[in-house]
């Protein structure tokens, strides 16, 4: 099915650490807007940005498509990665023969590290308090 013969939204949802994304995109002009704001305004970071535009850089569709998100959790680097990962989903859904060019370049993998919770005893999640032998 192609995005071109209905001008159809996909949704799809990503996750990286904490934050959850869910992107919507349509064939359009290229407009990439998160949380209501523009992808300039809303990455501090070029690397942010190019991680948000990796997967539309790898199958070669910047500029066709309208992406919309909608993101909640964590800090700039997993939201950043959730969006990622939402966009190369919604990206599969429209095209499926994109999949072995996102999954080739690692979009389709959810990144599973998250921070390890604070064990009971110790000051954090593996730091021991100071030893004293005397």
């Amino acid at each position: 099915m192609s995005a071109k013969a209905t001008n159809q939204e996909f949704i799809a949802t990503g996750r990286r650490k904490t934050s959850t994304a869910r992107v919507r995109i349509r064939t359009g002009s290229g407009t990439i807007t998160i949380n209501n704001r523009d992808i300039n305004d809303y990455c501090s970071t070029e690397q942010q940005k190019k991680a948000v535009i990796g997967p539309l850089l790898c199958v070669e569709k910047n500029g066709q498509l309208d992406v919309s998100v909608n993101v909640r959790g964590g800090g700039g680097t997993g939201q950043s990665g959730a969006i990622r990962h939402g966009l190369s989903r919604a990206l599969e859904k429209m095209d499926s023969e994109l999949r072995s060019s996102l999954k080739k370049a690692g979009h389709l993998r959810r990144d599973p590290r998250k921070i390890e919770r604070k064990k009971a005893g110790r000051p954090g999640a593996r730091k021991r308090f100071q030893f004293s032998k005397r």
